[in-house]
């Protein structure tokens, strides 16, 4: 009895020390995250004013504002979901519900998960020799957005293909057993029951594409250009790379290094956002899925 009580007070202390460090790990990589966010907020908040958001950059970009690189990086964004996002839910719907298990399927699904690891600077270069000289769109925000539309596809198609197999087969059955077609049960039921979790793609691509600077240095982003684009075929400033650069090979990096922190603090409230947006999206479908 003695040996017994014994084992199970090891049992309960090694799951207490196991318990403790795991808590500990994670309480430190939150401390970690609030302590890089209170570094850029407090370099970078005596820097924002409506001037600098609203403005155009001056003097090398030493003076004036950003406004430029936040068109450039929203249309950015824009772009690459536009392109990623069908592709990436139409791809994965039809790798979970249309092909039959087999090496096929196991070879595609091994390519996508490689495809997740390449370097960015590797689509940078692909997009170049693709968009940018094959396909002659030049350096522009067409190319660009393509560019980083393929960077993201694989975790969209990879989000999209867990979020399907979460959907309860019954569901697939009863809608088969009703008359409906592959297609119909497919569109109609599946989709919108996984329909909340697929954003959680679109949320992961979003804050991805948000802060990628070498895909967008081959294809797409400029130095200085002090003005709006007007057609996907213009050249575009993006905070990414504008942050970049008047941090690493300004004109002069000193006098910038405050609109540095002032453009680092921009591009994560812009993250921020478009993450919070992302999310209610999800939960305003989620509670429509419950609903009916």
């Amino acid at each position: 009895m003695k040996k017994v009580n014994r084992l199970a007070k090891r049992k309960r202390r090694n799951q207490n020390i196991a318990f403790g460090l795991f808590q500990l790990i994670s309480y430190s990589i939150v401390a970690l995250l609030f302590v890089i966010l209170a570094f850029i907020v407090i370099k970078g908040f005596s820097v924002i004013s409506w001037e600098f958001i609203t403005g155009m950059p001056k003097d090398g970009m030493t003076k004036g504002g950003i406004y430029p690189a936040i068109i450039g990086t929203l249309c950015l964004v824009a772009g690459s979901m536009l392109f990623a996002f069908p592709v990436g839910v139409l791809a994965a719907v039809y790798m979970n519900e249309y092909v039959k298990d087999g090496w096929p399927k196991r070879i595609i699904k091994q390519m996508t998960n490689n495809l997740a690891g390449v370097p960015s600077i590797v689509f940078g270069l692909f997009g170049m020799a693709l968009f940018v000289n094959k396909l002659e769109f030049g350096d522009s925000l067409l190319a660009g957005s393509l560019t980083l539309g393929l960077l993201v596809l694989p975790v969209v198609i990879r989000t999209t293909e867990e979020a399907l197999k979460a959907v309860d087969d019954t569901f697939r059955h009863a809608s088969l057993a009703l008359g409906a077609s592959k297609w119909q049960t497919t569109s109609e039921v599946v989709l919108p029951i996984a329909f909340p979790n697929i954003l959680t793609g679109l949320i992961l691509s979003v804050g991805r594409v948000s802060g990628e600077t070498a895909p967008i240095l081959f294809t797409v982003a400029a130095y200085f250009l002090p003005k709006l684009p007007t057609s996907i075929f213009d050249q575009a400033m993006a905070l990414p790379y504008h942050l970049y650069v008047i941090s690493t090979s300004g004109t002069n990096i000193e006098a910038s290094r405050a609109m540095a922190y002032g453009t680092a603090l921009i591009l994560i409230i812009i993250v921020l956002l478009s993450n919070l947006l992302a999310n209610a999206l999800r939960k305003y479908f989620g509670k429509k899925v419950k609903m009916n």
